[in-house]
């Protein structure tokens, strides 16, 4: 591999410390012009201190030290100019317990690594707060019931045990998603195979889903359907989840259509469109909607639902984009591959 395509700097010192190679990167970090690095010695080419004024070179102290040192642990260094870098290093002996031949120095800027720490401490502020909502709505019905159970009436009571029920199911369904979210993120979210007939899955959740909607919408389903291959209860879960955001937040079904489609690459599969009355989604916003906790208009849920659904559509190698539909409204609209096992069409 050549070393000026690597991400990080690189700079490789020989025995007496000498600088004999720096890498495109490090030339760049260094804001250094042609070879005027080589040469130097390396306490000068590595010009890093931590928050007490300490050098890196006079505390890591690559040529001395324990003789078995074949590493330096990576750690947080500060350049003159006040920016941090993470720094480690590799010591190449020509036998176990020898001397240092050669000392391998990588840099890399650490804004990447704090601003994912930035991240993980919002995510887990975001699910404290999720989750302590229903538990608190929980604890404190469940204490109230038990250190004044008889100054409550019997439909008191049962009114209060429907509502931790409820609390419940929500809790239940929030942990639910932060662990496929999490799969997803893992890149672990894993997929039960088999035939799938969408037509039938987008029948059945309306049945269940739209149930109790008041608004007409209409159905079109394509003839000869293509038979995809993917998990049924996740596929069910995406389509659940875009029905449920369009009666909930796009004031109801439009149109449902489902039909054959073939992708640019011709590659045959189904694709399914949810078209609802909205006021629509602006191209801007329309790649944030996939974000982990986005969420917009009153009554939103725990923002991870279309997360997990672009989740569960690249998994099956679909894919998920939304539009503005025709005479107004968004249009959802999810493409499922055949995906037919190799085994299947011998």
């Amino acid at each position: 591999m050549d070393l000026d395509d690597f991400p990080d700097g690189v700079i490789i010192a020989g025995a007496d410390g000498t600088v004999e190679y720096v890498n495109e990167r490090i030339r760049v970090m260094a804001r250094a012009e042609g070879d005027e690095m080589l040469g130097m010695h390396l306490n000068k080419a590595v010009p890093f201190d931590d928050l007490n004024g300490n050098s890196w070179y006079d505390s890591t102290r690559p040529y001395e030290g324990i003789a078995t040192r074949t590493r330096i642990s990576e750690q947080a260094w500060w350049s003159p100019k006040g920016s941090e870098y993470l720094i480690t290093a590799a010591l190449v002996r020509d036998r176990p317990a020898g001397p240092v031949r050669r000392v391998v120095v990588s840099v890399r800027n650490a804004r990447v690594r704090n601003q994912r720490d930035r991240e993980r401490s919002d995510l887990v502020a975001t699910v404290a707060h999720e989750l302590r909502s229903p538990l608190t709505g929980i604890k404190g019905f469940t204490s109230t019931l038990l250190t004044k159970w008889d100054k409550f009436s019997d439909e008191q009571r049962q009114l209060m045990l429907e509502t931790v029920d409820s609390d419940a199911d929500r809790l239940s369904r929030l942990i639910t998603e932060l662990l496929d979210a999490a799969r997803i993120d893992a890149g672990r979210l894993t997929l039960r195979r088999g035939p799938v007939k969408l037509d039938e899955v987008v029948r059945q959740v309306l049945t269940n889903v739209s149930g109790g909607s008041s608004e007409p919408f209409e159905i079109s389903i394509g003839d000869d359907l293509d038979l995809i291959w993917g998990d049924s209860d996740r596929i069910t879960q995406v389509v659940t989840n875009l029905v449920e955001n369009a009666l909930r937040h796009g004031f109801g079904l439009r149109e449902v259509v489902v039909q054959n489609a073939r992708r640019p690459e011709r590659q045959g599969g189904v694709s399914l469109e949810i078209h609802d009355h909205g006021p629509g989604i602006p191209e801007e916003m329309r790649q944030r909607v996939f974000s982990r906790f986005w969420r917009s208009g009153p009554g939103a849920g725990s923002g991870l639902g279309m997360y997990i659904v672009r989740g569960i559509v690249e998994e099956h190698g679909g894919s998920i984009d939304i539009h503005d539909a025709v005479g107004g409204g968004a249009q959802i609209r999810v493409w499922f591959p055949i995906n037919e096992p190799d085994s299947m069409t011998d």
